[in-house]
């Protein structure tokens, strides 16, 4: 099992994990060692706070206000963190639609908090767009694992 999909698993919930488009960012090979390399970029797993920490200067954005400037605007994160389908596409399909970073954590099972957290673990997932757009999806982690 990969570092990726136990986080997806729910397995890791106080680590973050993180794509990088290899377009999106310079010297995308001095991470590659701490990292699972897929098809457009590479996906972290980190430690919480490392890994946020990372993020930040990685990306340039905090991880957190990302997730604040996200969460109003939903869209498709692809399930294994690698990329989404930007919500503003379809207003201009000639326009590079690209996930340039996608940034996750997962949150524990709570009943208290009702609906989606009363039935399982939940990752929640945001996206940066090469067209500026930011959005958001949360899922049931089981359903990735």
């Amino acid at each position: 099992m990969t570092d990726t999909t136990e986080f997806l698993a729910g397995e890791r919930p106080e680590d973050i994990a993180f794509f990088l488009h290899e377009d999106s960012v310079s010297n995308l090979e001095s991470l590659e060692d701490h990292a699972t390399t897929v098809e457009n970029g590479i996906v972290l797993v980190l430690p919480g706070e490392e890994g946020r920490s990372a993020f930040q200067s990685v990306v340039g954005m905090d991880p957190m206000g990302l997730a604040q400037q996200a969460m109003d605007t939903p869209g498709e994160i692809h399930d294994d963190l690698t990329g989404g389908n930007c919500p503003v596409s379809g207003e201009d399909p000639e326009a590079d639609h690209t996930a340039k970073f996608v940034f996750a954590f997962a949150e524990a099972q709570n009943e208290e908090v009702g609906g989606l957290y009363a039935e399982g673990d939940v990752i929640h997932a945001y996206a940066v767009c090469t067209c500026g757009e930011t959005y958001s999806e949360k899922w049931l982690a089981e359903e990735t694992a």
